[in-house]
C-alpha cells in the first residue's frame, strides 16, 4: 500500500470524508453485542467514532498518520477518547494479534490480491472465535468502462472473493450486493454495496 499517496491525499485537504459511518457498518453492526473491533484503514475515524459511541473499545489503523490525527482530534476532551486506540500500519504487510476482535470491519479497503492471501490471512485470523469479519466493497458493475478507469479492480480482493475462501471455521452470514443507503461521493460511480458478514466458529 502507498503510504505516502494516501498520506497526500489527506494533507491536500482539510477534511477527505464526511464523518460520517458506512452504511453498511450502522446496518450490520447496531445489533452486535459490543466488544473489542479492529477497524482496518479507518481514515479520519467516522467508523470508530460510530463504534465507540456504540460501546465498542476500538483499534483504528491506517498508514496515514494525518489521517489518524484527526480522528484523535475529534474525540479529544471527550468520554470516548479513551475507546479508541489509533495506531499507524500497514495492516497489508504487518498482521494484526490474532484471535484479538470480536470484530474486524473494513469498508472499501484496497486489499490487493496476494497468491498465498497472506494479508487477508491476518486479517481473518485476527477475528476471535465467535466473532465476526464484515468486508463492504463497491460493486463493480458500477465502475466506468476499463478505458476510462485509472486502476485495475480485479487486482483487489472483492466480498465475494473472500466467501469463497472461507473454510468450516466459518459461518457466511450475508454475501450479498445492496444499494447505498448513502449517496456516493461526488464524482463517483458507486450505486451499490457488496457486503460480506462471517462468523467464526468458536471453539
Amino acid at each position: 500500500m502507498d503510504a505516502q499517496q494516501w498520506e497526500d491525499r489527506y494533507r491536500d485537504t482539510d477534511q477527505l470524508f464526511s464523518g460520517a459511518p458506512n452504511g453498511v457498518l450502522v446496518t450490520e453492526v447496531t445489533d452486535l453485542p459490543p466488544g473489542r473491533a479492529l477497524e482496518v484503514g479507518c481514515g479520519e475515524g467516522g467508523d470508530s467514532h460510530w463504534l465507540a459511541r456504540q460501546g465498542w473499545q476500538v483499534t483504528a489503523v491506517d498508514v496515514a498518520q494525518t489521517a489518524l490525527d484527526r480522528g484523535a482530534a475529534a474525540l479529544r476532551d471527550t468520554d470516548l477518547a479513551d475507546r479508541v486506540t489509533w495506531e499507524r500500519a500497514d495492516l497489508t504487510t504487518t498482521a494484526p494479534a490474532p484471535d484479538a476482535f470480536d470484530l474486524v470491519t473494513a469498508h472499501y479497503f484496497p486489499l490487493t490480491r496476494d497468491p498465498d492471501h497472506t494479508a487477508l490471512r491476518g486479517l481473518l485470523a485476527a477475528v476471535a472465535p465467535g466473532g465476526t469479519f464484515l468486508f463492504a466493497g463497491h460493486d463493480l458493475s458500477d465502475l466506468p468502462p476499463a478505458p476510462e478507469r485509472d486502476f485495475d479492480p480485479d487486482a483487489y480482493y472483492q466480498p465475494a472473493d473472500i466467501a469463497r475462501l472461507l473454510d468450516d471455521d466459518w459461518t457466511i452470514e450475508i454475501n450479498e450486493t445492496r444499494p447505498r443507503t448513502t449517496p456516493a461521493p461526488p464524482g463517483t460511480h458507486h450505486r451499490h454495496d457488496t457486503v460480506l458478514r462471517a462468523r467464526r466458529r468458536e471453539g
